[in-house]
């Protein structure tokens, strides 16, 4: 992507509404510049160098840490600025580890790095021989940029610190924990990024348009299985299901403690409880509530789950049933990845759900469909909603002839597996005392 084109898609995602996490530093160049000058003087780090931090940890014997972040991104920059303090409280802890910063994608070895894409700051820890002990990543400080507070981050370095000690004898813990073989070895293989990308940086030119973003990892599949017509699969819709999506809030400052548990989900119905500790899911010790996001993005459609608990202090076992469709009670809407999809579903519209007082204004009931028009995209396949008639405000009440209550994550992945570019969807929308119908195209 040239300089101009990735100046006018940033300005243009951070003029939408959904777009928070986009939001980017006002000198995006300068930020990388002053990021690779400053940790390439620091001892601790090696930078944007994956290989030289294996060699040192095969030479030293200590766990390998893998910092990825996407330097311009204001979205998780307290978190990384509290991470990259020399006098801090987690000095004692990184002083144990190797340190790597990576702040791009276009080399990242896809066997190894499996991660949730979506995020600004992402951490993948390693034993030497490339064994996976865990991964942490935080919705919290996405979310909030100011939010710097690193209890979690530390408890999740101690215990990955203890599986360190314990390896290679948990080895069988950790193999659920390991990188699955996809269809392509680094992101500049999948071919809507090949030829536009190299596998190093433009430090003689322009660095940031050089730059493959770890989120153009998940865009770019679900391209490539758009243009082969063939439907999207769930783990690039439904990536890296949070907690949430069983019924669980997890303690951000905790490595998996149970905050709070939704009455009639998956997780109230395996009698988990607030205060239990999750020591294991599917077998797979965790360090991180990412880890927990990890075993559900693997997690099967349809099965059982068990789950290693502490409750007051006592090791109990419980098991989860993974029943049909569970994975669509994701919300999807405040992922980077959603403004890709919403191109491909919703022709850049932006749904939102009636409230029950909105439902009852217009005689709908909570099963009935009653998507809300939040937003109309304006620019390119982001306006095809707009070229489509729809306008903001409209109640969306069928799609496809059907009624049946959907959320917007719901819509997205139905068109994206069930349908392909060029096909037209008949949408019925409420607008003030008129009932009309429009055609959206799948694109």
């Amino acid at each position: 992507m040239n300089s101009f084109a990735s100046r006018c898609l940033l300005l243009l995602l951070c003029s939408l509404p959904w777009a928070v996490k986009a939001e980017a530093v006002k000198d995006r160049e300068g930020a990388v510049r002053n990021d690779r000058a400053a940790l390439e003087a620091d001892p601790r780090w090696k930078y944007n160098d994956v290989e030289a931090g294996f060699a040192e940890a095969r030479r030293t014997g200590k766990p390998l840490l893998v910092v990825l972040r996407c330097v311009p991104c204001i979205a998780c920059s307290g978190i990384d600025a509290a991470v990259l303090l020399k006098e801090t409280d987690l000095a004692p802890l990184l002083d144990q580890f190797v340190c790597v910063r990576v702040i791009n994608a276009n080399a990242l070895d896809l066997t190894l790095f499996q991660f949730d894409y979506d995020l600004s700051f992402s951490t993948v820890f390693f034993n030497p021989d490339g064994t996976v002990y865990g991964r942490y990543g935080s919705w919290t400080h996405q979310k909030n940029a100011q939010d710097k507070t690193t209890v979690g981050f530390k408890r999740t370095l101690e215990t990955v610190l203890e599986l360190h000690r314990g390896y290679p004898g948990n080895r069988s813990q950790l193999t659920g924990k390991q990188g699955a073989p996809g269809r392509f070895k680094t992101p500049i293989d999948i071919p809507t990024l090949t030829g536009k990308y190299r596998l190093e940086l433009d430090w003689n030119g322009k660095v940031v348009p050089s730059c493959v973003h770890c989120h153009q990892i998940g865009d770019a599949m679900r391209q490539v299985y758009r243009k082969e017509m063939q439907p999207v699969p769930t783990e690039w819709i439904y990536a890296w299901p949070a907690p949430e999506t069983i019924g669980l809030t997890l303690a951000e400052d905790q490595v998996s403690k149970i905050e709070a548990v939704m009455p009639g989900s998956i997780a109230a119905s395996a009698g988990l409880l607030p205060g239990d500790e999750l020591v294991a899911l599917n077998g797979q010790t965790l360090v991180s509530i990412a880890d927990v996001s990890w075993v559900l993005h693997r997690a099967p459609a349809i099965g059982l789950m068990r789950a290693a608990i502490r409750r007051a202090g006592a090791p109990r076992e419980v098991t989860l049933t993974l029943a049909e469709n569970w994975r669509t009670q994701a919300d999807l809407s405040q992922r980077v990845g959603a403004w890709s999809m919403r191109a491909m579903a919703t022709g850049g519209l932006v749904l939102k759900e009636l409230s029950t007082t909105e439902r009852q204004a217009l005689d709908l009931t909570t099963s009935r469909l009653a998507l809300r028009v939040d937003f109309v995209g304006q620019y390119g396949k982001h306006a095809a909603g707009k070229k489509a008639g729809f306008e903001k405000g409209d109640v969306i009440v069928e799609l496809d002839g059907k009624s049946n209550a959907l959320t917007e994550s719901q819509w997205m992945a139905y068109v994206l597996q069930n349908k392909k570019v060029g096909d037209s969807m008949a949408v019925t929308v409420l607008r003030g005392q008129q009932r009309l119908q429009l055609q959206l195209p799948s694109q």
